[in-house]
């Protein structure tokens, strides 16, 4: 069944950064969760090193579950090296011998160095479960929003140690679950022309054990928000139709 709690702050959360996308649950489990449906969808051709799974990347299945609940397999993710490395699917040295990896470094969006330092999920997780917060049947492990620019500004000000990132996009993940931290990513080119993301959109990963922590803060800031706010929208009128011009 649901967690009131957990309809509760995400319905505070929705309305607190009136965010158009509703917040995701994401949790890491070492065997398919009971009662969860898993995803289906066909797997096409592997490449010629392996390659496939039944999405372009994990990362697409954050659109995916702004509808409904299911859960994913390691070898659902396989298609992108990457994000099975950052969920804990793929160890650095499996992740290094695939062709896509390979055609990143070619290509000089990222270089050898940089690889060891990207943040995973440790445990070897077998499964993911994503949806929306508000029906998960489950407590997850990360809280994933979909955020505008005005929205990340209103989260650093709340949680002025929030974390600004940028590519791989997909290890805030790893950086809320693991490390504790509430992560924005700028995105990557990777994952926006794979999820079809609009442009004008990031991406916020909250640790959910911080998620009631996090309300409170955003909570907090409102009113200091909403007086800068009107002293602005007051202090403008002295200039009359100056600005409109």
């Amino acid at each position: 069944m649901p967690d009131p709690d957990l309809q509760a702050l995400g319905a505070d959360l929705t309305a607190l950064l009136n965010l158009q996308s509703p917040p995701l649950a994401i949790t890491f489990t070492d065997a398919a969760p009971e009662g969860v449906e898993s995803f289906q969808a066909q797997k096409p051709a592997p490449t010629a090193d392996g390659r496939t799974g039944r999405v372009p990347a994990g990362c697409v299945f954050w659109m995916k579950a702004q509808a409904r609940t299911f859960s994913t397999a390691a070898g659902d993710h396989a298609n992108c090296s990457v994000g099975s490395l950052t969920h804990g699917f793929k160890s650095l040295d499996e992740a290094a011998t695939h062709a896509d990896v390979a055609a990143l470094v070619e290509a000089g969006w990222v270089t050898p160095d940089m690889f060891p330092q990207i943040p995973t999920v440790s445990g070897a997780p077998s499964h993911v479960t994503y949806g929306p917060l508000a029906e998960t049947p489950m407590q997850p492990d990360v809280v994933f929003l979909r955020v505008n620019a005005k929205q990340a500004m209103m989260l650093r000000d709340a949680v002025p140690e929030l974390s600004f990132q940028g590519k791989p996009q997909c290890h805030i993940i790893p950086m809320a679950k693991e490390r504790n931290e509430v992560a924005v990513s700028v995105g990557c080119m990777l994952s926006r022309v794979r999820t079809g993301m609009p442009n004008t959109e990031l991406t916020c990963a909250i640790p959910a054990r911080r998620l009631a922590e996090v309300v409170q803060r955003l909570r907090d800031a409102a009113g200091a928000d909403k007086s800068v706010a009107e002293y602005a929208a007051d202090d403008s009128k002295r200039f009359g139709d100056y600005l409109a011009g």
